[in-house]
């Protein structure tokens, strides 16, 4: 069912590492090709485009693009009682966290009269996506608003694909968690379409959507498949994005004292995502890993989305990676960048401290992923396909600016005249030097 790769004996670079370590076959450079074409069209045609496209890939062609006021409120009314207590701790969590990592201004003061300041600014208006597609993902409107919310961000615009069997609109469970959260711009507005949406605008062509449908929004964060991330890459300098969140991944870096169930448990966990969601084991323990891999064949027959946790599991992106002891492990999932890295060994703590590339990291065993996706307060919008060596995860951060601030006296800036007009001419740009010089002629 799933792969082996054996690296027990080969001495590999970080570099080599990531040539033989597990990747989904299709990447965003191979989705971007096919999403161009979408995003062109509603960036000309708007409304019109939104919804062909919604009939093409969602089944429905939706009368009402914007979600209507009733409709969100309707949702949280029809909600569950147990779902919405679930939603509203979970809200609460992760209020709690984000607003912890609100950057701080400063000003530092480098002589009498000489003061750089720094504040941070939030943008002005994001675009926040929720899948709709295999799953639904409330969790998701969650953790993108709330980050914007703590962030100050003004104005927010959620979007999330038509459902046919909810009349065109998203997902009953999508409107309410925006009803919770108090977001009144929504959109049944899915895929690629959406991050175009959100970067270039759209006009209505109904009296319903109004002579503009949608202003075009500053940042688009949130995740989504492939196409979503390759949307989000060619829109990327027209706005800016959180990172190219597509197909889930986990890895999980084991020792022989892990539990195989626990183990087992949670590559399936992110396996029932999408039939290219990434599923990698990295374990020095023979013994381990085929206690998982039997564990495995047991549980996917017996989980509810079976046939695509099986193609995932199956996919060239999943494998069981059997490396020499746990610090040739550390190299190994450092090299990989996991979205979501799992540590299943003695001094899990420890060796976490030490991980350099990962979205986020899950320690212990009574850590597991799926807590983070709902409850832990951390934000599950995370970088995958290797991002993680560059880029973070979703959070405050993702909606503010830094603005620096310069305010100089007429002596300080006196101080350090020559010392410009130096450089300036050293650089043959005498102008700049001048332009000092002319305050004190």
């Amino acid at each position: 069912m799933i792969n082996r790769i054996d690296l027990r004996g080969r001495d590999l670079s970080a570099r080599e590492l990531v040539h033989v370590l597990p990747r989904a076959e299709l990447g965003v450079e191979d989705a971007t090709h096919l999403v161009a074409p979408i995003i062109d069209a509603v960036r000309t045609r708007g409304a019109d485009a939104l919804r062909e496209y919604a009939e093409r890939f969602d089944g429905v062609r939706p009368e009402h693009l914007r979600v209507p006021a009733q409709a969100l409120a309707d949702a949280l009314n029809d909600l569950a009682p147990d779902v919405r207590a679930a939603l509203e701790e979970s809200i609460r969590r992760v209020r709690t966290v984000h607003s912890a990592q609100r950057p701080q201004d400063f000003t530092v003061r480098l002589a009498d009269g000489a003061e750089v300041r720094q504040r941070w600014v939030p943008v002005r208006r994001v675009g926040l996506y929720a899948p709709g597609g295999l799953a639904v993902y409330p969790s998701s409107v969650i953790m993108n608003v709330v980050a914007a919310q703590e962030a100050g961000v003004p104005g927010l615009a959620v979007a999330s694909p038509p459902q046919k069997d909810n009349g065109g609109l998203p997902h009953a469970t999508i409107l309410a968690a925006c009803e919770l959260l108090g977001v009144d711009e929504v959109y049944a507005v899915g895929g690629a379409q959406a991050v175009a949406m959100f970067a270039y605008g759209a006009a209505g062509t109904q009296p319903q959507d109004g002579e503009t449908l949608c202003d075009p929004v500053n940042v688009v964060t949130g995740p989504g498949n492939v196409f979503v991330a390759a949307a989000k890459r060619l829109v990327r300098g027209v706005v800016g994005i959180d990172a190219e969140a597509g197909p889930t991944e986990i890895a999980i870096l084991a020792d022989g004292g892990a539990d195989p169930g626990h183990v087992a448990s949670d590559l399936i966990s992110q396996a029932e995502h999408d039939p290219l969601a990434a599923a990698v084991l990295v374990t020095p323990s023979v013994e381990l890993a085929g206690a998982v891999e039997a564990r495995l064949v047991d549980l996917t027959s017996a989980t509810k989305h079976s046939q695509r946790v099986a193609l995932s599991l199956a996919g060239p992106q999943s494998a069981v990676v059997l490396v020499d002891d746990v610090e040739h492990g550390l190299e190994v999932v450092d090299a990989y960048g996991a979205e979501h890295l799992e540590i299943q060994t003695a001094d899990a703590a420890a060796l976490a401290e030490r991980v350099t590339s990962a979205g986020a990291i899950f320690v212990g065993a009574y850590s597991p992923v799926s807590l983070g996706d709902y409850m832990a307060g951390s934000n599950h919008v995370l970088p995958t396909g290797g991002c993680a060596h560059f880029a973070s995860g979703l959070g405050v951060h993702s909606f503010v600016k830094a603005v620096q601030v310069i305010e100089y006296d007429r002596e300080a800036l006196a101080e350090v005249a020559d010392r410009i007009v130096a450089v300036a001419n050293d650089e043959d740009l005498p102008a700049h030097g001048e332009a000092v010089r002319a305050r004190f002629l």
